[in-house]
């Protein structure tokens, strides 16, 4: 039986790609933990736990830290097929993604790469248009099993290695079908929610003066908690200065009343540090301890 590499992102779609191509093939499944997703798309666990119960190979890629991070970034800064509504740069995210996949799939000696994509249902990554675009762009076949049935047939369709029938006809947003499936399939429906925060505008709000510097991922992690003003970070509850402390870095804690805590890299921003912890606090603060980490 031949394989099939199925890119999987831990919604609805993508497990129903994995069981509808594990129908004609033997499927192995590549999981992207990239920088700026959230919510269920971005837990590594659930998609762990759904391959082992499917009995799927997993890989995992992560492009949070070192040489994938940096490409990413690098990516996100000059996307070459445009930006959605915020800084999301769908199209060029997308093959990303595909061309990593690929690479994957020929040192596995896997013809046939897979996805969860349905035709319609993202306004800027899943129009006709731009998946017509994508796959120019990426150079190679991607067989899309919930909308193949309303697309150009691929290669493996026409010579029966795949069979067309066994695909669907699935387009827009409603997820009627897919639900159907999910029941056909005895597999959970997770939630619609969570995704990208670069769709975000308040986030990409705070990432854009910052979107040139030497970013890590804690940078990128630490933007979605706190006040933001010119490097330093201001915790606005408890919770939020706990973790603060948590991270690297120089920590300024008001030590005589409660107030905010204050994250800065440079030792320069010590004192318009506990200038703004001063203006946010409710209490009067004059006394500060300072953590270097």
């Amino acid at each position: 039986m031949e394989k099939c590499l199925v890119m999987v992102s831990g919604g609805l779609d993508s497990k129903l790609a994995c069981k509808i191509m594990q129908e004609q093939t033997e499927v192995e499944a590549i999981f992207f933990i990239l920088p700026f997703s959230g919510g269920c798309c971005s837990d590594k666990f659930c998609v762990f736990k759904f391959c082992q119960q499917e009995k799927i190979k997993l890989h995992i890629v992560d492009c949070t830290k070192g040489k994938l991070l940096q490409e990413y970034l690098n990516m996100l800064r000059n996307p070459k097929h445009g930006r959605g509504t915020a800084l999301n740069p769908c199209r060029d995210c997308h093959i990303f993604m595909m061309k990593k996949a690929k690479e994957l799939a020929d040192s596995l000696k896997i013809k046939i790469i897979a996805t969860g994509e349905v035709l319609g249902e993202r306004p800027f990554s899943q129009t006709r248009h731009a998946l017509t675009l994508i796959d120019k762009k990426i150079g190679f076949e991607i067989i899309r099993p919930l909308s193949a049935k309303l697309m150009l047939e691929t290669s493996w369709e026409k010579s029966n290695l795949l069979e067309r029938n066994k695909f669907y006809d699935i387009v827009g947003r409603r997820r009627t079908k897919q639900l159907e499936l999910a029941k056909k399939y005895n597999i959970s429906a997770p939630p619609v929610g969570g995704g990208c925060v670069l769709c975000d505008p308040q986030y990409c709000d705070k990432l854009k003066p910052i979107l040139n510097s030497n970013l890590t991922y804690q940078d990128i992690q630490l933007i979605k908690i706190g006040r933001h003003i010119e490097g330093i970070i201001l915790s606005r509850n408890e919770k939020e200065g706990n973790l603060l402390l948590s991270q690297a870095g120089i920590k300024i804690i008001p030590q005589d009343n409660p107030g905010p805590t204050a994250l800065i890299k440079n030792k320069n921003d010590i004192e318009k540090a506990k200038e703004l912890i001063k203006k946010y606090s409710k209490h009067k603060i004059e006394e500060f301890d300072i953590k270097k980490e």
